[in-house]
């Protein structure tokens, strides 16, 4: 399959492209607390002042997001843990709750690379645990699918991307075009700043993460978006947790989990980096 990936672009902020395409339905804006109330979950990171992804969570404590996006393009350095912030709900300049990173954990198979490299798509997976849980009952952890999707199913996503950055936008439908080990290519809208944003399978009317926005690209001269498995990534990322750090206690609320992404990705409309600022 990846014979056929054409360009890759990584979703950030400094990539000049193009808006997504692709056979899939219109992307809604969550610009309303009605609208907004079953995906508080969903959030943006902010990295400093530099940028920003898009994350989930799938624990009280735990964010899931795409590795890549606590990478700087251009230095190719990875952020400090403490320039790292969750906010869940992000809409209108609020949040339903703010909270900081305690620590990051990728891949040990994961190695930053340019957005060139379509290999490192299927790892690009990183959890972020928060200095302190979000206990808010109207804040409810995702569940994860760790089944895989098969070609032809229907996907939902949520994701905040440039020049939709202050709300959330849903995609009801897209769909699954192809798929190689721990990679899916879909017909998902996705731009920059939808790093990290979760695919969901809906099951009886549950939306369960599936897997993870890395990139876009072009496969068969259609645009679509690239997105990280969690099978079996994301049980190897938390036991990474667990065996480096002691006293890492994983918050569970009823069998769900919480995912997040960051990113220190620079703003091409800002030549300071500077584009978001905290209120």
């Amino acid at each position: 399959m990846r014979q056929f990936l054409a360009v890759i672009f990584l979703l950030c902020l400094n990539l000049p492209a193009a808006a997504e395409e692709g056979t899939a339905s219109a992307l809604k804006s969550l610009d309303s607390f009605d609208a907004t109330k079953a995906w508080q979950g969903v959030g943006r990171i902010n990295i400093g002042r530099s940028g920003f992804c898009t994350g989930t969570l799938i624990a009280q404590d735990l964010v899931l997001t795409a590795a890549h996006c606590l990478y700087d393009t251009h230095t190719g350095l990875r952020a400090k843990d403490q320039e790292i912030e969750f906010l869940a709900g992000w809409r209108g300049g609020r949040a339903s709750a703010y909270r900081n990173a305690r620590r990051t954990v990728t891949l040990p198979s994961y190695v930053y690379k340019s957005r060139e490299h379509v290999d490192r798509v299927a790892t690009d997976l990183a959890l972020i645990q928060l200095d302190q849980p979000i206990r808010n009952p109207s804040i409810k952890p995702f569940q994860t699918g760790l089944e895989y999707a098969q070609t032809g199913q229907e996907l939902q996503v949520v994701s905040y991307a440039k020049d939709r950055a202050e709300a959330p936008s849903l995609q009801e439908t897209c769909h699954v075009l192809a798929r190689d080990p721990g990679v899916y290519v879909t017909s998902c809208d996705v731009d920059f700043g939808a790093s990290g944003s979760p695919v969901f399978i809906v099951e009886d009317g549950v939306p369960h993460i599936v897997s993870v926005v890395s990139a876009k690209a072009e496969w068969r001269s259609k645009k679509v978006a690239l997105t990280a498995g969690l099978d079996p990534h994301l049980n190897e990322l938390i036991e990474r947790l667990r065996t480096e750090d002691g006293v890492f206690n994983r918050v569970e609320n009823g069998g769900a989990r919480r995912i997040t992404l960051g990113t220190q990705e620079k703003s091409s409309t800002s030549g300071t980096g500077a584009l978001f600022i905290k209120p």
